[in-house]
């Protein structure tokens, strides 16, 4: 429920002035269906109109002029403008305009009046004019020429200057609300309260105050990652609050860990024991663990489960394809079995008798641990005691598909793992209601995968080189950006036709091809030819990015590296160098190579580390790259700049436990002002958006 204060900024954009019905669709496009969204629509950039006279003009750039309208120039033909010939004490400067005009101009401009005039001015020869102008005002009217004149997002139909308008009428109704950040800390920073931050917003007067480092700027960002992080902590607080049943460490499962064929980690160690102390702990455990490729996350949760099995109880593992579920059932069936402990893998293939006797054997509690796809979560899943649900990639689940599995269970425990890396300020902005563990060591033994650069001018001599490697018995992955050809990007290589050259050079039942939009029984179908080593080569796009696991797999080629971005691009490399023998990537790009394309291939070179990769492909996209860092799965925000408020990121995370801590209901004046400040940016504990459901 939103406090009445707030009230008028929650109600329909269409109740501003000036938007009427023909408008408001466009508005709701542009910005939002409420006046609240119009209000935080920012400026994107900002037109300098400086003062000037006709000879002191600067050619190409938007000034203003006081002129006399000297003569109208009405067009010899249909192809000419209309033309108003203007003047001041140091010379003449003409406005066109195309499209028939000349009636009202010259009704509304006659010869004499004084006008100020206000667009681009651009030189023809000797005659300096300005096309379309933006503004023609009678010279009283000179002050409505704004001298910094923000400009908004458009879309068609809906002008920049329009928008602005609306966005100042949406001003007019924003109240002034009780402050909800510390005075202290705004005196250290030197911000305005909220209202003097959004009415600064829609008034800019230098580039600077639209940069993300502005104090304006800042405020509001920091308002947003409040309320963000406020909601987090108390979701985090209402789950510890929740009991579940204690689950204890058992010693069957520590046999387990000392039957396999490595050691752990000390970084699975530590991550073993801290899951332990969730389950034990009697309240619900929500903990992500985040991997590098190849750190050995499914070893952890399958010893996880062996603990919540030794209590009498059950777990579900749950993958976002039947590749990835049948390579989970694989790794951890036998180490389970061995030790008594029962595993069934229920994927969508499961049909009549077969299935049927999985569901029994749950029901039942004859089986301790499931492993499967979105199939776990159908209505006929039951399980006898579900204490234990794992969610792997965990970002490929909406909430609603989590909370379906958790749901087949009281207090069930909530594990998710990640194999992608994530800088620690975006950790605390996805994860902030979850614990999370990182697994920042690889197994020992592992060898380096050799990463090259070459441009695409070597193709003949790559080709040549993986013919000789998979006349050895070698496999290779070969990566393409596009499905298949595109109009719009034509100098990059489509899976499709990359694999039919290919199958020319190296031979047809030799490369295979595998992409999105594939059926899924066709997708599986080539996967489990190259794992089995039917298939040398396969072409692919991004869709083998993460889950593939094919030991035999030394060689990776990615064309066009520089287009991707380093994470993805660690991801890509990881498919290779899972087995014994010495694995190698090699990034072809098309030269020049930018600045930043030749950073990220430098530091794929340079470092295996996907935590530091990640944080450096975070410095690389910069914040500007809002698409690229959106599919990491960040919130859609309004004022954050992911890379220039990293620092309010951490500290906002800091200050939402600390104001918990000391009025964990917000019950204090600056308690209900936060949760004006929640109600404002839609950040509710029990709403909103959420990582981990």
């Amino acid at each position: 429920m939103r406090p009445e204060i707030l009230f008028p900024l929650f109600a329909p954009a269409a109740s501003l002035k000036g938007v009427g019905p023909k408008i408001a669709p466009l508005v709701e496009r542009a910005a939002g269906p409420l006046v609240r969204d119009v209000l935080f629509l920012s400026p994107q950039t900002l037109v300098d109109r400086p003062v000037t006279t006709i000879a002191e003009a600067r050619e190409g750039e938007v000034q203003t002029f006081r002129v006399r309208i000297d003569a109208h120039i009405p067009p010899a033909r249909k192809s000419l403008p209309y033309a108003i010939r203007c003047a001041d004490e140091t010379g003449f400067i003409f406005l066109s305009w195309f499209k028939g005009y000349g009636q009202h101009l010259a009704q509304s401009h006659p010869p004499g009046a004084m006008r100020a005039v206000s667009g681009k001015a651009e030189r023809y020869g000797a005659q300096l004019s300005i096309a379309h102008p933006d503004y023609l005002l009678p010279i009283e009217r000179a002050d409505d020429i704004p001298r910094h004149e923000p400009v908004y997002p458009t879309t068609a139909g809906l002008p920049s200057r329009t928008l602005r308008r609306i966005a100042l009428s949406a001003l007019e109704r924003a109240p002034d609300l009780p402050e909800w950040q510390d005075p202290a800390w705004l005196a250290r920073h030197g911000w305005p309260s909220w209202r003097d931050a959004v009415a600064a917003l829609h008034a800019p007067i230098s580039a600077a105050d639209l940069d993300a480092i502005a104090p304006v700027r800042r405020r509001l960002a920091y308002d947003e990652l409040l309320a963000h992080h406020l909601a987090m902590a108390q979701r985090k607080a209402e789950r510890r609050a929740h009991p579940a049943p204690p689950i204890f460490h058992d010693a069957r499962t520590d046999e387990i860990a000392s039957a396999l064929p490595f050691k752990l980690t000390g970084a699975q160690i530590r991550t073993v024991a801290e899951i332990g102390g969730d389950l034990a702990s009697g309240e619900r455990m929500s903990r992500l663990v985040q991997g590098d490729v190849g750190s050995g996350k499914t070893v952890v949760a399958m010893l996880a489960m062996a603990d919540v099995a030794a209590g009498g109880r059950q777990s579900a593992l749950m993958a976002p394809t039947e590749i990835l579920a049948r390579q989970h059932f694989e790794t951890i069936a036998e180490p389970l079995e061995k030790a008594g402990i029962h595993a069934v893998l229920l994927t969508g293939r499961d049909k009549g008798v077969e299935r049927a006797a999985k569901l029994r054997a749950l029901t039942s509690g004859q089986v301790q641990v499931a492993v499967g796809t979105h199939a776990l979560f159908q209505d006929d899943v039951l399980f006898d005691a579900l204490s234990l649900a794992v969610i792997d990639e965990q970002h490929r689940f909406g909430v609603s598909e989590r909370r379906r599995l958790q749901a087949k269970g009281e207090g069930v425990h909530l594990l998710a793992l990640s194999a992608t890396p994530i800088p620690r300020t975006l950790e605390l902005t996805l994860y902030g209601d979850l614990d999370v563990s990182r697994l920042d060591e690889k197994p020992a033994g592992r060898k380096p995968v050799t990463t090259t650069a070459a441009p695409t001018a070597r193709l003949p001599e790559i080709v040549g080189r993986l013919r000789q490697a998979i006349a050895g018995g070698a496999q290779a992955f070969w990566i393409c950006p596009l499905v298949s050809e595109s109009e719009v990007l034509v100098d990059v290589t489509a899976a499709e036709s990359r694999a039919a050259t290919l199958r020319q050079a190296l031979g047809e039942r030799t490369v295979g091809l595998i992409h999105g939009k594939l059926p899924p029984a066709e997708k599986d179908a080539v996967m489990a030819a190259f794992a089995a080593g039917d298939i040398s080569v396969l072409v692919a796009t991004t869709v083998v990015e993460v889950g593939v696991n094919v030991p035999n797999a030394t060689i990776m080629v990615i064309e066009h590296a520089d287009r991707f971005g380093l994470a993805q691009l660690h991801q890509l490399r990881g498919r290779v160098g899972r087995g014994a023998a010495q694995s190698s990537c090699l990034l072809l790009y098309d030269p020049p190579l930018s600045a930043t394309g030749q950073a990220r291939l430098n530091v794929l070179r340079e470092t295996e580390d996907g935590f530091l990769i990640a944080e450096k492909d975070l410095e690389l996209r910069g914040g500007g790259d809002a698409l690229g860092l959106r599919q990491s799965g960040l919130p859609d925000y309004r004022f954050v700049d992911p890379v220039a408020h990293r620092d309010l990121m951490i500290a906002a995370a800091d200050d939402a436990r600390l104001i918990l801590h000391r009025d964990p209901k917000l019950e204090t004046p600056r308690g209900q002002a936060l949760r004006v400040l929640q109600a404002l940016f839609d950040w509710k504990p029990d709403g909103g958006w959420s990582a981990a459901g």
